[in-house]
């Protein structure tokens, strides 16, 4: 199951990874899962942290974002298709502090004599993902 903090709780939320938003990565609560933040602490405890990241380029600037995301989603999928009963991934990121975006940089090149940009895109900060075990009681 795949957590994030807002404010004082911690609910359950699916990837929304879109390379149209203003927020490429993003996640949307689901209704799941909903605990408050003391809950979650008395709950769970943390194992280990994960960094999730990555680059491309490419000579479409859409196509090049696009295949960014989707190296990022399978990259969290990934995790969350290891995780063992009990186990949950929290994204650690925060709003307004640290949280990940898409960059990108343009170099420009010639290409068969004429001239075209080059499109090179980053993750920075890196989604940053915290595994936590469920405590036993």
């Amino acid at each position: 199951m795949l957590l994030r903090r807002y404010g004082d709780s911690i609910q359950s939320v699916v990837t929304r990874f879109d390379p149209r938003a203003i927020t490429e990565i993003s996640f949307r609560r689901d209704q799941v899962e909903s605990l408050s933040l003391e809950e979650f602490e008395a709950r769970y405890e943390p194992v280990r942290e994960s960094r999730i990241g990555g680059e491309t380029h490419g000579d479409v600037q859409s196509e090049a974002e696009a295949e960014l995301l989707r190296v990022v989603e399978a990259q969290l999928q990934e995790l969350l298709g290891e995780l063992r009963e009990g186990e949950v991934l929290l994204v650690e990121n925060r709003q307004g502090v640290d949280y990940p975006k898409l960059r990108d940089r343009k170099e420009g090149v010639i290409v068969e004599g004429e001239n075209r940009l080059r499109f090179h895109w980053r993750v920075d900060p890196q989604l940053r993902l915290g595994l936590y075990r469920r405590r036993d009681d």
